[in-house]
């Protein structure tokens, strides 16, 4: 349900116009149907001709469209027209959406000077001097040499069981979840992934005809019981900090999770994308470095630690499946530019990878206690704290009193961005995923006064929001 205040002088019709327009571009999957005129006028307070001049602009602009005798739907290329518009009509902005982000709490980002740009330059430059073969094509599976120093950082770091021969360099996580899909098809036809969870996984691995079983999750991560009666013997899981939970699976557990593998003759996802971010202790071992079946299928990413602009990442496959990916076509060209990965080869090798780790897992530290802080003395009436310690967000709740449809438009109207759980998952997920990673100290500081502000009116159910 959207807030539409009638003390406001832009028309019902034109605020829920745009309240649909906004979650249109962000939160509704193409093809949705939207509730009937009848049912939005009822939910809404506003009569039928207003909502269907809502629609209306909408379908001109075409953002929806009419089916006969169906009702109304969000057209299914959406998203390019909407990438599209953003190329054409980037200077054209309505006044009530002329909103500039100042803090932006997103849990994926990392501020622009935590990139070595000074150590990248110097070492790309030496990479192309090292170069012997821009004229041709070169290893499918990533360079032999990069390969050799990803094995050896997840021995050491990790306890993954790997070297060279059984790493593939991909070009980010969806690039390397195509990988395996492609993969395993012939093997599986369905996938246990966790609910709720990355859903990027779960489009993928639809995309290549899989049959998708959502498993359930408990306090200390996936359910077992549940992946047994599942039916499936392949499964997706984010052991070390699940997502969005961030929940971490105990010892116990992993070992059961692996025996389960074992008796099933099954395949397990580890994605460990976030593990090199622990702030109060060491992660526990990987799955792959506990599997002593070859079950286990690694990904990792330099996205959360470097930057996610490299687009790199890396699988671990068991030595079984190596022979058979060379076979695919997918395998016969690398995924990854020649100078980008003798770069990062180069990162690693000369020790600067670990000293960046050291140095983002300091400053990140700090962010993250500050957060914690600030959440534990100023906003124990508004939430409470459900999952921190790790990644780039911290997880927290909103309490019953928060009206959470408000809190979402205050915090627009104040120049925040929320990462609202709901807007994936649906309203039985009420958490927010506040991050901390993309905004220096001081910004943490200024945001979160201004977001306690807003809470307050939120409690109390006032809109008016004083800069």
């Amino acid at each position: 349900m959207y807030y539409l205040n009638k003390t406001f002088a832009m028309p019902l019709y034109l605020q829920l116009y745009h309240a649909l327009k906004n979650d249109i571009e962000r939160i509704i999957q193409p093809g949705t149907k939207l509730p009937s005129i009848r049912q939005m006028a009822q939910e809404q307070c506003i009569s039928k001709n207003g909502v269907e001049q809502a629609y209306k602009q909408l379908e001109l602009e075409g953002y929806i469209e009419s089916r006969p005798k169906s009702g109304y739907f969000v057209v299914s290329n959406i998203k390019k027209l909407i990438v599209d518009a953003d190329k054409k009509f980037d200077f054209v902005v309505s006044e009530p959406l002329c909103t500039t982000i100042e803090y932006d709490f997103s849990p994926t980002q990392l501020t622009h000077d935590s990139f070595p740009l000074k150590t990248w330059k110097r070492l790309t430059s030496k990479a192309f001097n090292l170069i012997d073969g821009l004229g041709k094509y070169t290893d499918g599976l990533g360079e032999y040499t990069l390969r050799e120093e990803i094995a050896s950082y997840l021995r050491h770091s990790r306890n993954v069981q790997c070297n060279a021969s059984n790493v593939i360099v991909c070009s980010g996580f969806t690039d390397g979840m195509n990988l395996i899909a492609g993969l395993l098809g012939n093997d599986f036809s369905k996938i246990g992934i966790e609910q709720p969870g990355y859903q990027v996984t779960q489009e993928i691995f639809t995309h290549h005809h899989f049959n998708i079983v959502p498993i359930a999750l408990t306090h200390q991560g996936l359910c077992l019981e549940s992946l047994k009666n599942s039916g499936v013997r392949l499964v997706y899981i984010t052991p070390t900090h699940q997502y969005p939970t961030g929940v971490s699976m105990p010892i116990s557990h992993r070992f059961a999770l692996l025996e389960w593998a074992k008796n099933v003759n099954g395949i397990i996802i580890e994605d460990d994308y976030d593990s090199e971010l622990r702030y109060y202790s060491r992660p526990i071992p990987s799955l792959q470095g506990l599997d002593h079946y070859e079950n286990v299928i690694y990904i990792g990413t330099f996205s959360k630690a470097l930057s996610p602009a490299l687009r790199i990442s890396y699988i671990v496959l068991p030595a079984r499946y190596i022979t058979r990916y060379k076979t695919l076509k997918l395998s016969r060209y690398p995924h990854v530019s020649l100078p980008l990965q003798k770069t990062l080869e180069l990162f690693i090798a000369d020790g600067h990878w670990v000293r960046h780790l050291k140095k983002i897992k300091i400053v990140n530290k700090k962010k993250h206690h500050t957060l914690k802080e600030i959440l534990k003395n100023d906003f124990e009436p508004f939430f409470e704290i459900l999952s921190d310690g790790g990644g780039l967000a911290i997880v927290i709740q909103p309490k019953s009193s928060l009206n959470i449809q408000l809190l979402k438009e205050l915090a627009y109207d104040a120049k925040i961005k929320l990462y609202f759980m709901r807007d994936l998952y649906g309203h039985e997920l009420e958490s927010i995923r506040l991050g901390f990673g993309g905004l220096t100290e001081d910004k943490i500081i200024e945001g979160m006064k201004r977001l306690k502000a807003i809470c307050c009116q939120a409690k109390h159910g006032s809109h008016q929001f004083i800069m």
